[in-house]
């Protein structure tokens, strides 16, 4: 394929994550091509240097930017939440919250959580988002948690774009339509009601982590490390048994409180401390000496009227910050990375640069595929999103019109999505 008249083209470039200022330096290109072959970006250049290729898509002047990346969501799971989301717009607390999802998945068969969630997801792909981790963790039993995690599964089989193996660095790829789906298992997510957290924390160590390992269910690891869920050696514990079973470490960090998440993150090495909302001093430090990637989640601040997480001081203090959704269905029902762009500059004085970079590149490495994805570069994956808009600084500016000016999403070299014409 070869994708012509493209009015601004904009990436960040590289296959690490971008710390600190560097997160502004991206590449802006007009009147430009992308020459795709075998699902690969082959070159990237100015329109009259561009070869000649049998299947042309015209980007009509578009901007391209690379395919969005969601390293974070909880996007698994079965049923709504309307009642608790209503009761807490009038000030009421937080209900059952994770629990009442965990009733729900425990009630539902396999089949009916994939159908549920697949919708969710096809969504995500048509607003631009072409990788994203989704998280187990309305289980919280072995037997649920196993059926999430094979829901998952699932859907990376369905969803996958069927293009040379560059999704992890260990070769592994799957066929499918456009939507590449990475898998965390995070079985500490909350304590079930009626269990000791000591008794729970053996079962997801001892009978949930060896059959995640033997079916090979999972990437990463994940546990919820808060207050009132689970502590700070309660959740080094949890991790290092991840790490034993063979995951890579994600953390939930200082989200309601400063626990100190961050700062466990930074000693295991995690590849990234999540939520961030009550990071200290002493953690953005931690993190950036230990190449933690910061993720950070406008949404959820946005869904429970909270403070933001400070972006702006961790990119100053030169941490890499990436951005996720978060999608979840009960702190936050959004599902648009467009949107986490729109907050991250309206709320936490991001860039629109550094926010374009925290979406693409970096939320990649946040899923250690930043070699692969996240960068519109020779050799990587041709993700990309074409956009109706007459530059990249309008992104936040039409903040919630992303079904309008989101035109195609091509996948792995192949068109996924594209709007119809009016």
């Amino acid at each position: 394929m070869l994708i012509v008249n493209i009015g601004q083209l904009v990436t960040p470039r590289g296959t690490t994550a971008l710390a600190g200022h560097a997160m502004r330096a991206i590449e802006i290109r007009a009147d430009a091509y992308v020459h795709i072959q075998d699902g690969v970006i082959l070159s990237v250049g100015a329109m009259s240097q561009a070869p000649h290729d049998k299947e042309v898509f015209d980007a009509q002047g578009g901007v391209v930017i690379p395919g969005l990346v969601d390293p974070h969501t909880h996007a698994v799971f079965y049923g709504t939440r309307e009642d608790e989301f209503l009761a807490r717009c009038q000030g009421e607390k937080y209900g059952k919250g994770i629990l009442t999802s965990a009733e729900h998945v425990r009630r539902a068969s396999l089949e009916q959580i994939y159908q549920f969630s697949k919708r969710f997801l096809l969504e995500m792909m048509r607003l631009g988002t072409t990788t994203v981790e989704i998280k187990s963790g309305y289980g919280l039993d072995t037997e649920s948690e196993l059926k999430l995690l094979r829901v998952i599964q699932k859907l990376r089989e369905a969803l996958t774009p069927a293009t040379p193996p560059l999704s992890r660095s260990d070769g592994r790829g799957v066929g499918g339509e456009g939507l590449e789906i990475v898998s965390t298992f995070c079985g500490a997510h909350a304590v079930p009601a009626g269990v000791e957290t000591s008794a729970y924390i053996r079962e997801v160590i001892e009978e949930m982590l060896p059959r995640v390992q033997r079916e090979h269910l999972a990437e990463f690891g994940d546990v919820f490390c808060e207050r009132g869920f689970f502590g700070i050696d309660e959740s080094r514990e949890i991790l290092r048994a991840c790490r034993a079973a063979g995951l890579e470490l994600k953390i939930h960090a200082d989200e309601l409180s400063p626990l100190g998440g961050a700062e466990l993150a930074a000693e295991l090495r995690a590849v990234s401390a999540d939520h961030l909302l009550h990071i200290s001093d002493n953690g953005i430090a931690a993190m950036r000496e230990a190449g933690v990637v910061a993720v950070l989640l406008p949404g959820t601040a946005f869904s429970l009227h909270a403070p933001y997480a400070p972006a702006r001081k961790m990119i100053d203090a030169g941490l890499s910050v990436a951005l996720g959704t978060d999608f979840n269905p009960g702190t936050c029902l959004i599902y648009s990375m467009f949107f986490m762009i729109a907050l991250a500059v309206l709320k936490m004085r991001m860039t629109v640069e550094e926010a374009l970079t925290a979406a693409t590149l970096n939320a990649a490495a946040a899923l250690r595929r930043a070699h692969a994805i996240g960068s519109l570069e020779p050799g990587k994956r041709a993700d990309l999103v074409v956009l109706d808009l007459e530059n990249y600084r309008q992104i936040p500016y039409f903040m919630g019109h992303e079904g309008r000016f989101v035109r195609a999403v091509i996948s792995g070299g192949r068109v996924a999505y594209e709007r119809a014409s009016a």
